[in-house]
C-alpha cells in the first residue's frame, strides 16, 4: 500500500532542492531568455527582428554572469543526483554559450531568412532552448535527466531545420532528421531501461557501483550497450549512425548546419564521455567469454569506420555544405580518438579538438554564407573565380579549412597532433588508429582544397560580375574568427589549459 511522505520527510525534499537551485541559477536565466524572446515576438511591432536579435545575442552574452561564480562551487551532484556540477559540465556551458551567439550573429548575416521568415521569434527562442538542453546533457547524471536533455535539444533541432517552411528542401531534412532521431532516440530508451534492469539505479556513480559489485548478464550487456550506442552514436553523427547528416545539413538553415555541426556534436561527445567514464565499469571485459567485445572495440571500430568514410565520400561531393557535412563525420572519427585512448590526457587532447573544431567550422560556414547571400549557391563550380572579386572571404575560408585538414600554423593542427600524440603512449593497436586518422587527413587535403583552388586558379564562367562587397561587420567578425584560429595554433597554452582543468569528471576514476 502507497504511503503519503511524512511531514519531516517532506521538508527535507523542500531543503534539497532549494540547496540545488544555487547551482542552477544559468539554466533558469537561460529559461527566461527563452521566455523573454516570446513576449518581445508577440508584443513589439515594426522592426522586431533586430530587437530580437540583439537581445538573444546580449541575452545569451549575461549568462556569463551566473557561470564565472560556478567555478568557486565545489564539485558534487544535485537535484537528488540528477545533475552534476564539476570542471568538465562548465567547460561546455561556455562552449554551448558561445555557439548559441555565433548562430545568432551569422544568422544576422544569412539574407534568406530576409526572404524566407517574417519574424524571428521563434527562431531565437528554439535557440535559446537548445543551448539549455545542450548545458544539461553536458551535466546529466542520470538516465532520465539525459533522455529529457536529449530530447530538448533534439525537438528544437527538428523544428529549426524545416524552419524555412516553404523551402521544399529544408522541410525534407526535417522530416528525415524527425524519423532518425526517434528511431535512436528509442533504441537509447529501451538500452537505458535494460541498465535499469540488471541494476535498479538510474544514477551514472550507483549505475557503475552496481554493476562493478553484484555482475551482470554479458547478453543482457552486450544487446544495452549497442542500443545506447546508437542513440550516443546518432547525436554525434558517427558511422554507421550518420545518414541523417549530409541532407539535413545541406537543407537546414546554414545557421542551424553550423550549430547541429558543432554544438549539437559536442553535446553528444560530453554525453558519451560522462556516461562512458563514469557508468561503464572498466578494468572488466564482460563480453570477452562470447563475442570479444565491449564499448572499446566498439567505439574503435565506428572512430575508424568514421574517419575512413566521411573523408572519401566526401570526395565527391558538389555542394560545400554536403561536403563540409561528410567532413564533420570524418570529424567524428577523430574526435572519438581521444576518449578510445582512456586517460585524462586523451580527454583534454578531446577538449581542444573541440575548440579548435568550434573556431574552424563556424569560420568556414560563416564565410559559406556570406558567398551564397552573393551569389546565391552553395555549389563547388560557382566558388570559381571568388578569390578575386571576394578576396578576404576567400583568404579567410581557405585558414579554416587548412585548419580542418589540420595543418599548420592553425588551431586544427594542436588539436590533431594532442589527439595523435595521446594515442602514440598506448601501444600498437593505437598507433594503427593513428596511422588511419593521418592518411584519412591526407585524403581530406584533396577535397577541401578544391574550394581554394575554384576560389583562386580558376575563372568565373560570369563575365559582367555584381558587387561582391562584404560590410564592415561582416568583414571583421571574419577576420577576427581568422585571426583566433591562427593565434591558437601558434599560442595554443591558454586553450591547452583550460581543457586540461576542463577534463576532471565528477565521479570519475581514471584508468
Amino acid at each position: 500500500m502507497f504511503e503519503l511522505p511524512s511531514g519531516a520527510e517532506i521538508q527535507a525534499i523542500i531543503a534539497s532542492l532549494n540547496a540545488s537551485v544555487g547551482y542552477f541559477l544559468p539554466e533558469i536565466y537561460l529559461s527566461v531568455l527563452f521566455m523573454l524572446l516570446i513576449v518581445i515576438d508577440l508584443m513589439a511591432k515594426g522592426r522586431k527582428n533586430n530587437l530580437l536579435s540583439i537581445t538573444a545575442l546580449a541575452g545569451l552574452a549575461g549568462s556569463f554572469f551566473f557561470i564565472v561564480p560556478q567555478h568557486s562551487m565545489p564539485a558534487g551532484e544535485f537535484f537528488f543526483g540528477m545533475y552534476v556540477l564539476d570542471e568538465f559540465a562548465l567547460f561546455f556551458k561556455y562552449f554551448f554559450v558561445v555557439s548559441g551567439m555565433l548562430t545568432v550573429i551569422i544568422t544576422m548575416a544569412d539574407e534568406q531568412f530576409d526572404s524566407e521568415v517574417r519574424s524571428m521569434g521563434e527562431y531565437y527562442a528554439l535557440v535559446v532552448a537548445m543551448v539549455i538542453g545542450m548545458i544539461m546533457m553536458a551535466s546529466s547524471n542520470d538516465l532520465l535527466m539525459i533522455f529529457l536533455s536529449m530530447e530538448l535539444v533534439s525537438f528544437s533541432a527538428y523544428i529549426l531545420t524545416g524552419y524555412f517552411k516553404r523551402n521544399l528542401q529544408s522541410s525534407e531534412a526535417a522530416l528525415k532528421y524527425l524519423v532518425y532521431g526517434a528511431v535512436s532516440s528509442g533504441l537509447m530508451v529501451y538500452g537505458f531501461s535494460l541498465i535499469y534492469g540488471m541494476t535498479a539505479q538510474t544514477n551514472l556513480i550507483r549505475i557503475s557501483a552496481e554493476l562493478a559489485a553484484h555482475g551482470y548478464d554479458p547478453l543482457v550487456m552486450i544487446l544495452a550497450t549497442l542500443l545506447i550506442i546508437a542513440g550516443f552514436g546518432y547525436k554525434i553523427g558517427a558511422v554507421p549512425f550518420h545518414f541523417w547528416s549530409p541532407d539535413v545539413y545541406e537543407g537546414a538553415p546554414t545557421p542551424i548546419t553550423a550549430l547541429l555541426s558543432v554544438a549539437s556534436k559536442a553535446a553528444g561527445f560530453a554525453l558519451l564521455v560522462r556516461y562512458y567514464f563514469v557508468s561503464v565499469p572498466h578494468g572488466l571485459q564482460p563480453y570477452e567469454d562470447i563475442v570479444g567485445i565491449d564499448w572499446h572495440s566498439l567505439l574503435i571500430v565506428i572512430a575508424a569506420a568514421s574517419m575512413i568514410y566521411g573523408n572519401v565520400v566526401a570526395l565527391w561531393q558538389k555542394n560545400v555544405k554536403r561536403l563540409l557535412a561528410y567532413s564533420s563525420i570524418a570529424h567524428a572519427g577523430y574526435i572519438l580518438l581521444g576518449i578510445i585512448v582512456m586517460d585524462k590526457l586523451g580527454t583534454q587532447a578531446t577538449l581542444f579538438y573541440l575548440l579548435a573544431y568550434f573556431l574552424m567550422n563556424f569560420g568556414a560556414f560563416y564565410v559559406v554564407i556570406l558567398i551564397a547571400n552573393k551569389t546565391g549557391s552553395e555549389n563547388l563550380d560557382d566558388y570559381r573565380g571568388l578569390g578575386k572579386s571576394m578576396p578576404l572571404a576567400g583568404a579567410a575560408l581557405t585558414v579554416f579549412l587548412i585548419s580542418l585538414v589540420g595543418l599548420p600554423p592553425t588551431a586544427g593542427f594542436i588539436g590533431k597532433l594532442m589527439i595523435f600524440a595521446a594515442m602514440l603512449n598506448k601501444g600498437s593497436l593505437y598507433i594503427v588508429l593513428a596511422l588511419i586518422g593521418i592518411l584519412t587527413s591526407v585524403i581530406s587535403l584533396y577535397y577541401y582544397m578544391l574550394i581554394p583552388l575554384n576560389m583562386f586558379l580558376r575563372e568565373s564562367p560570369q563575365s559582367g560580375e555584381k558587387s561582391m562587397e562584404l560590410s564592415m561587420p561582416a568583414r571583421l567578425i571574419m577576420v577576427a574568427l581568422m585571426a583566433v584560429t591562427i593565434y591558437f595554433g601558434l599560442y595554443f597554452a591558454p586553450l591547452s589549459d583550460f581543457a586540461k582543468y576542463s577534463s576532471a569528471l565528477y565521479g570519475m576514476t581514471m584508468h
